[in-house]
């Protein structure tokens, strides 16, 4: 068996339908490279790190089951063409560096609904490479 990197797993209409069914039925959702376990990229890994010190039931789509797809249904949402993709009770947060830095200000605990003093941080936020 071998990869097929240009195989697609999802056609346009299902990736458009997955991205609105995800942003509004979702606190929290991140469009990323992988998995939670396994993410594909070191922007990702790193959003989903920061994001789950703070929550434990961040959503999360595998944008590589069409990538070009993706990008274009969530540009649709926030502008933004690049993934990862972080939305907030279906407010676009940003991308991996914008968590980060909301992140480092103290000002993600408020963006996510939870008491900053009960947040465990860790190693999670270092540079993705």
């Amino acid at each position: 068996m071998t990869f097929d990197p240009s195989a697609q797993g999802l056609d346009a209409d299902a990736v458009e339908e997955r991205v609105d069914d995800a942003i509004a039925n979702n606190e929290v959702v991140l469009f990323m490279k992988g998995t939670a376990m396994m993410p594909q990229c070191g922007y990702s890994k790193r959003a989903i790190g920061i994001l789950q010190q703070y929550r434990d039931d961040v959503e999360t789509v595998d944008a590589l089951q069409n990538l070009d797809a993706f990008r274009a249904a969530l540009d649709e949402h926030s502008g933004w063409e690049t993934i990862p993709q972080a939305f907030v009770d279906g407010e676009f947060i940003g991308g991996s560096d914008i968590i980060a830095e909301l992140d480092e200000r103290g000002e993600l605990a408020e963006k996510l609904g939870v008491d900053p003093d009960e947040v465990e941080n860790d190693a999670a936020t270092d540079a993705p490479f």
